[in-house]
């Protein structure tokens, strides 16, 4: 009896294990006899395998298998394993019912009897053809995307771990660092920073930044393995596994050393233009208030020379006129600075005394340079005339000295000095030809300039003097009016040492006389009393002025207040010997009436009068009278002019 309830046990148990694995769909769980031949089946493998029970019981377990592993021994070799080792594990293609292959995880165990002795084997096969898709198409993306981060040329794309070591390195890396991936993998990545960077701690503030941040964007210089510097684009992202721990960083690099250096190049051509453009403004306003100050002052001056022959000799009225006469003509002068700036002058190169320029300069100098700078001179004895226009060269002088003063804010000591020098040889230092010349030099003890700054000291618009507080054409113009003189503009400096500047002019022939007082009286000339002359401008009172000095000199004057009326003159009859007409006038300019009259009167003499070098160009030359102008001036022009063949039209040296 107890046999029998023993017997029904079991029989149940063996009953809810089939049921269990007959429930199992996902594992095609069954079982072999000792020679391979299929002796049950479950619904997983029925499904998996595509065989219904009674089609495989009774049949060899290795139709599974793909031809090639049956050719191989495989199903054979399984079994043998599974019974020397216990178990056998492993992965490879099986074959359906319909011929179609899936990739299968196979598990085969023996089953031994309570002898041991092998009465057949269980076995259990998982496809896991979906999974080994998903793995290859990860493999395949994680290669493609190897791939797309090597054949990145233009960014170093590389990975740090949690502390900054380099763990990859791509191509990229390799060409802007220079390092190769068995250089640098396992380095710190701080080894890119430079030396003040790593100092700092740049390298771990970038990388906290990042953890706490989660990215980190920065440009700023790094180095390569040959010790080189390029401007970099940094970004460092974070890199977090699935529970949130930190497990390294991401970091990609760009090289924009050459768009930050043509960016840069772009501002400063852009700040040159609008400099440039603030210049010519100014220099157009700077050269229209010369020509007016030219008309004001030619009036000023003609009537004081008319003052001073119609008044009564007498010594306190002569004191103030001289004294207004010398006012007038250093205003002349200041006009003459004016339009040089505006580039409408011509140079007039003439022997210069350098020791008595400098010495007319003194009042002016220490009122611009101020009581915290000093100011020494040391000229030699016998010392010659340097050939240049006196004008230009005061105005490059205080230029020098007003640079001189700017790099010396706590004050300091300047020294105008000049020496002879005679070139002999055929290649001098200065790169000036053999011949005789002056040295004149401006130093001072200021801060002086480093080799980069000295290299483009003289390039127009460069300054160091920040936006605002400097034109950066003061060099420039000095330079322009040595080489222009025949001579060349020598910088001299280091930083910390002060800065000498040194003008080198050619030697004149013999030198200047010194300047004197006008003279009480006009030069005894002779009598212009035959001339009829026709005087030409807009403006009323230099109009009225020039009629005045040349009626004083006895000519018979006719007034015209514009081109058309002195048109109007000449077409009247009027007798007229000479022409004199400003150059700026509405409607129609000096030089417009000039061609006009040259073609209806070609005998016809024309001086132009004006305080500009800059005359429209063309075939037409005329005599100039440079404004403003004296008594003396104008009968000197008027006796040269007259003195000329009729219809000569040669160009006579203007009045200076």
């Amino acid at each position: 009896m107890k046999h029998v309830e023993r017997f029904r046990a079991s029989t149940a148990e063996e009953s809810r294990y089939r049921l269990l694995v007959d429930a199992v769909t996902d594992y095609a769980i069954y079982m072999l006899d000792p020679e391979g031949v299929v002796s049950s089946w479950n619904a997983g493998a029925e499904r998996i395998k595509g065989y219904r029970e009674h089609e495989i019981v009774g049949q060899h377990f290795s139709q599974f298998y793909t031809e090639e592993d049956r050719t191989a021994g495989r199903p054979a070799l399984t079994l043998r394993t599974a019974t020397e080792a216990g178990r056998f594990a492993g992965e490879g293609w099986r074959v359906r019912k319909d011929g179609s292959r899936f990739w299968a995880s196979v598990v085969v165990d023996p089953i031994l009897d309570p002898a041991g002795r092998l009465i057949g084997f269980a076995k259990i096969t998982r496809d896991l053809s979906e999974r080994r898709h998903a793995d290859a198409a990860l493999r395949a993306s994680e290669e493609r995307f190897r791939l797309l981060v090597q054949s990145v040329t233009d960014y170093a794309i590389f990975m740090l771990d949690a502390e900054g070591r380099v763990t990859n390195w791509n191509s990229g890396a390799e060409r802007i660092k220079g390092y190769t991936p068995e250089d640098i993998v396992g380095r710190h990545f701080s080894c890119f920073y430079t030396p003040e960077d790593r100092a700092r701690g740049a390298a771990d503030a970038a990388l906290a930044a990042a953890a706490r941040e989660g990215r980190f964007e920065k440009e700023g210089w790094r180095m390569r393995k040959d010790g080189s510097r390029f401007w970099a684009h940094v970004v460092i992202d974070r890199i977090l596994s699935e529970d949130g721990t930190l497990i390294g960083f991401a970091k990609v690099t760009r090289d924009i050393t050459e768009r930050r250096e043509s960016q840069r190049a772009l501002e400063k051509a852009r700040e040159a233009f609008f400099q440039a453009q603030k210049m010519e403004a100014i220099g157009q306003l700077t050269g229209g208030v010369a020509h007016d100050f030219n008309n004001l002052l030619t009036a000023i001056l003609g009537s004081l020379d008319l003052l001073r022959k119609r008044l009564p000799e007498e010594p306190r009225t002569s004191r103030l006129l001289d004294n207004a006469i010398l006012a007038a003509q250093r205003g002349a002068s200041l006009t003459q600075r004016m339009l040089a700036f505006a580039r409408r002058q011509d140079l007039a190169p003439e022997p210069v005394d350098v020791p008595l320029l400098v010495r007319g300069m003194t009042g002016l100098l220490e009122r611009t340079l101020g009581p915290n700078v000093a100011i020494e001179t040391r000229f030699p004895l016998g010392l010659g005339a340097a050939e240049a226009d006196a004008n230009q060269l005061e105005l490059a002088l205080l230029n020098l000295a007003v640079n001189a003063r700017d790099a010396m804010p706590q004050g300091g000591t300047i020294i105008i000095a000049a020496r002879q020098v005679a070139v002999r040889e055929p290649v001098h230092a200065t790169g000036l030809p053999e011949g005789d010349y002056m040295c004149l030099s401006v130093a001072d003890t200021g801060e002086g300039m480093d080799e980069a700054t000295l290299a483009r000291a003289a390039e127009p618009f460069f300054t160091t003097k920040g936006v605002g507080k400097g034109t950066g054409l003061g060099l420039s113009m000095v330079h322009g009016m040595a080489e222009q003189s025949g001579g060349r503009l020598i910088l001299k400096s280091r930083r910390g040492e002060g800065t000498t500047a040194e003008i080198w002019l050619p030697l004149a022939a013999a030198p200047r006389p010194a300047g004197t007082a006008p003279a009480s009286e006009a030069e005894a000339e002779p009598s212009l009393g035959h001339l009829a002359v026709l005087a030409v401008d807009d403006d009323a009172i230099v109009l009225a002025n020039t009629a005045a000095l040349l009626e004083d000199l006895g000519c018979t004057v006719h007034q015209a207040a514009s081109g058309a009326e002195a048109l109007a003159v000449l077409e009247a009859g009027t007798p007229v010997d000479l022409v004199i007409t400003d150059q700026a006038m509405p409607r129609m300019t000096g030089m417009e009436l000039a061609a006009v009259l040259r073609t209806r009167w070609p005998a016809l003499p024309i001086v132009l009068a004006t305080g500009y070098a800059d005359l429209p160009a063309g075939e037409l030359r005329l005599p100039r009278l440079p404004k403003p102008f004296s008594q003396q001036d104008l009968a000197r022009m008027v006796r040269e002019v007259a003195a000329q063949p009729p219809g000569s039209g040669t160009e006579p040296p203007a009045v200076r």
